[in-house]
C-alpha cells in the first residue's frame, strides 16, 4: 500500500514501502556484484561476509543500482495505483530501512501539468481581409530590376545617397581606437542605414581619395556596454563608388527577366503569385491566431520545477551550440543587445508557454478523440519536404507509404488539432487601422 499527499500545485509526495524481501535481494546482488571493492583485514577479496562489511562500512555500503532499480519499481506500481502521471523523475529519500521490515520510502513527484479546456469551438478569430495592390506589384517589379540591374563604376562626380561606396575606418572614442570600429575596404551602400544614425549622412559629398572625419554619438541602447550614449569619431578614407543601373521596366525587361514576352503578362504572373502567397499568410496568420485563443481560453496548472527544467534544458543546449563556435553565452547576451539574467527570463517564459500549449493541444485531443486523417498526414509530409532539399513528388509519395508514415505520426495528429480548431473558428472583418 502508499499514501499520497499534495506538497504543492502540480507536486506530490508519495510514501510506499519496499518489501523486506526485496530489499534484502538488492542488497545481497549488489554484494554479489561489488564486494570485491571492499577490504577486510584476515578475507581474500571478495570473500568477506556481507554482514561484517556493513558493520565496517556503514548499512549503506551496498545501496547501489541494484537497490536503485528495486526503489524505481516499487515506485512505478504506487504511481500506478494512483493514477498519477509523473513529468521529471522522481526525488527519492529512505525514511526507514531494515531487512526484516523492509524500506519506507517517500519520493517527491512533479506532475504532468493539469488542463481544464475553455471554449473552443465557435470562437471568433478577428482578421484583417487582404487583397494584392498595385503598389505590391511595382514593390516585386522593382525587386526585380534590382537583380538585373548593371553594377557601374562612379568617377565623374562626389558621393550620393544610394551609391555603393569602398571605404576604409577606424573609430575613436575619448581619443582610444575601440575594439570592432575598424575595417578596410568595407562595402556599403549609403542610405541603407546599417551604421549609426549620422554616420551615413556625414559621408555624402565625399570624393574618391577623400579622406574625412565622421562625428557621431553611439544610441543609448547600443548593444555594447562601453559604447552606449558615447561620442566618437570615425575617421574614414573613400576608395570606390559605383551605383546600380537599373533597367527599364518594359516589354523587353519582361522578355529578358521571365518567360514572358510582355510586361502585362509579367505583372499578372506577379499578382497571382502575390495572392497565393497572401492566401498563405493571411491562413497561416488565422491558425495561429485560433489556437492561441484556444490555449488562452484554457486554465492550466503547472510546477514551477517543470518550467525551471525544460527551461534549463533549452539554455544547456544553447551553451553548448555557442561552446561549438567559441563563443561564451555572455558574449553571445551582448551580441544579442541584452543580459544573461534576461536570456534566462526569456527561456523560461518560453518555456512556460510551450508547456502551456503542448497540455492545451493534448487535452483537446483527449475531449475530441482526434486522430489524424490520411489528408493530415499527407500535410505532415508536405510540411516536412518544404523544409527540405531534393523533395520530388515522387519522394513524398514514397513517404506516404503506410509503412513509411508512421514516422510523421505526432507532425499528422498536430496537423489534425489545426484542422479541427480552424473548422470550429469563424474569421470575423478585422478594421484596419490607419497609420
Amino acid at each position: 500500500m502508499s499514501e499520497i499527499t499534495t506538497i504543492e500545485t502540480g507536486k506530490v509526495k508519495l510514501t510506499f514501502k519496499l518489501s523486506a524481501e526485496d530489499y534484502t535481494k538488492a542488497l545481497v546482488d549488489a554484494y554479489h556484484r561489488i564486494g570485491s571493492r571492499y577490504a577486510m583485514p584476515g578475507f581474500r577479496n571478495g570473500k568477506a561476509p556481507r554482514k561484517m562489511i556493513e558493520k565496517q562500512y556503514g548499512d549503506a555500503a551496498f545501496w547501489d543500482k541494484e537497490l536503485d532499480m528495486a526503489v524505481e519499481k516499487a515506485c512505478a506500481e504506487a504511481v500506478a495505483e494512483h493514477k498519477i502521471f509523473p513529468a521529471l523523475a522522481p526525488e527519492y529519500s529512505i525514511i526507514s530501512y531494515s531487512e526484516t521490515e523492509g524500506c519506507e520510502i517517500e519520493a517527491s513527484i512533479v506532475l504532468e501539468p493539469t488542463c481544464e479546456l475553455g471554449a473552443y469551438k465557435g470562437i471568433e478569430v478577428p482578421m484583417q481581409e487582404y487583397n494584392v495592390t498595385e503598389e505590391m506589384i511595382d514593390s516585386e517589379l522593382d525587386k526585380l530590376r534590382h537583380e538585373q540591374a548593371r553594377i557601374v563604376a562612379v568617377e565623374d562626380r562626389p558621393l550620393e545617397e544610394g551609391d555603393t561606396a569602398v571605404f576604409d575606418f577606424a573609430g575613436f572614442v575619448d581619443g582610444e581606437q575601440f575594439e570592432g570600429g575598424t575595417a578596410e575596404k568595407y562595402s556599403m551602400v549609403i542610405g541603407s542605414h546599417q551604421f549609426i544614425p549620422g554616420f551615413e549622412e556625414q559621408m555624402i559629398g565625399m570624393t574618391i581619395g577623400e579622406e574625412r572625419d565622421v562625428n557621431v554619438t553611439f544610441p543609448e541602447d547600443y548593444h555594447a556596454e562601453n559604447l552606449k550614449g558615447k561620442p566618437a569619431v570615425f575617421k574614414v578614407k573613400l576608395h570606390e563608388l559605383s551605383r546600380e543601373e537599373l533597367p527599364e521596366l518594359n516589354d523587353e525587361f519582361a522578355s529578358e527577366s521571365s518567360e514572358f514576352e510582355t510586361l502585362a503578362e509579367l505583372r499578372e504572373s506577379t499578382r497571382a503569385k502575390l495572392d497565393e502567397q497572401m492566401k498563405k499568410d493571411h491562413d497561416r496568420a488565422f491558425e495561429s491566431a485560433a489556437i492561441q485563443q484556444v490555449i488562452d481560453n484554457a486554465k492550466v496548472e503547472m510546477n514551477e520545477e517543470l518550467v525551471h527544467a525544460e527551461a534549463h534544458a533549452e539554455l544547456h543546449n544553447l551553451e553548448h551550440q555557442l561552446a561549438d563556435i567559441g563563443l561564451k553565452f555572455e558574449d553571445y547576451a551582448n551580441y544579442m543587445g541584452t543580459t544573461v539574467e534576461d536570456l534566462h527570463q526569456r527561456y523560461h517564459k518560453m518555456a512556460e508557454d510551450q508547456i502551456r500549449a503542448r497540455s492545451v493541444i493534448q487535452a483537446l485531443i483527449d475531449a475530441e478523440k482526434i486522430e489524424p486523417s490520411d489528408a493530415d498526414y499527407e500535410a505532415a509530409v508536405n510540411s516536412y519536404a518544404d523544409r527540405s532539399e531534393g523533395w520530388t513528388p515522387e519522394k513524398v509519395a514514397e513517404e506516404l507509404a503506410p509503412d513509411k508514415r508512421v514516422k510523421y505520426g505526432q507532425a499528422a495528429l498536430y496537423e489534425a488539432v489545426i484542422r479541427f480548431i480552424k473548422e470550429n473558428a469563424v474569421i470575423t472583418k478585422k478594421e484596419k487601422v490607419e497609420e
